[in-house]
């Protein structure tokens, strides 16, 4: 989630993937986007198939280096928004038609684009694109934390909720940099070892991560911890527009209540460490019962 000053420059085109549109994909039945799919990929079923998706759209920089990381350990298939979706959660379209664009195929990476939310792009994955039943969901890298609080409106993190939902092994990642041309060199090792750890069956059924990585010249280590309490203090600025009407812009910033906390993502990351908080879609308070 994203302060109105960060929203402005996120909505800027960052470095992209190959764009390649092949608009013939956009009519084409399921079935045969399916086959094209599974053409498209290594046929080798000892490798991993991997699924990404994010909310900052298909030409993300974020996107581009995490393709690039994960297509070192398996296929991957990448569904993202045509546009920029930050703050959708998991939200989902019901009255429009979504289209799907084909961006880039070779031999172990397909991209697509959707005119949809994050999870709208992971839900057509799941049920229509992909070949079979991926091995591992990515989703970012995000421009940007989901830190705190914050993982409730992420729609980074409403992908990673949804591949919880159907049993896949999840995990959403974040980068400290709201800057469109952000450079995600320092997160790689970081993301190496989440996805080594997360083939290798280190995430327990029904959870999920949320990983943030903190913009500094090195990253000092890994801690494993929880979200910190905390909300956004969200001040709408009252505007008038040329022909004279009230409308109200969304501003703000995240009020972290335990800010001297050490078992934080929060303290963590203010630290220079990357933070990874295990997630649960269910929100059931069983304590309560």
């Amino acid at each position: 989630m994203k302060n109105n000053d960060d929203r402005k420059s996120a909505v800027v085109k960052a470095p992209s993937v190959a764009l390649q549109e092949q608009h013939d994909d956009l009519t084409r039945p399921s079935a045969e986007l399916t086959q094209s799919v599974a053409k498209d990929v290594s046929t080798e079923r000892a490798r991993p198939l991997i699924f990404i998706g994010n909310d900052d759209g298909f030409r993300s920089g974020g996107l581009a280096a995490l393709i690039e990381v994960a297509s070192r350990y398996g296929d991957v298939v990448a569904v993202a928004p045509y546009e920029h979706q930050s703050g959708k959660a998991s939200a989902i379209t019901v009255d429009t038609p979504l289209r799907v664009h084909r961006i880039k195929a070779d031999l172990h990476t397909v991209v697509y684009s959707v005119n949809g939310t994050p999870v709208d792009c992971a839900k057509l994955a799941l049920n229509r694109l992909l070949p079979r039943k991926p091995d591992l969901l990515l989703s970012g890298i995000n421009h940007g934390y989901n830190s705190g609080n914050s993982v409730i409106y992420s729609g980074t993190m409403g992908v990673v909720f949804e591949g919880t939902f159907r049993g896949v092994p999840s995990v959403g990642l974040s980068y400290g940099d709201y800057m469109p041309d952000a450079d995600f060199t320092p997160c790689l090792p970081i993301v190496e070892q989440v996805i080594e750890e997360a083939l290798a069956g280190g995430i327990a059924p029904g959870v999920c991560l949320n990983v943030n990585i903190p913009k500094c010249d090195k990253v000092k280590g890994v801690k494993r911890v929880r979200s910190a309490r905390g909300y956004w203090k969200e001040e709408f600025e009252e505007r008038t527009d040329p022909h004279g009407r009230t409308y109200y812009w969304l501003t703000g910033s995240y009020h972290n209540q335990e800010p001297d906390d050490p078992e934080t993502d929060l303290y963590w990351l203010d630290r220079d460490y990357a933070t990874i908080v295990p997630c649960r879609p269910d929100l059931t308070a069983y304590d309560q019962f």
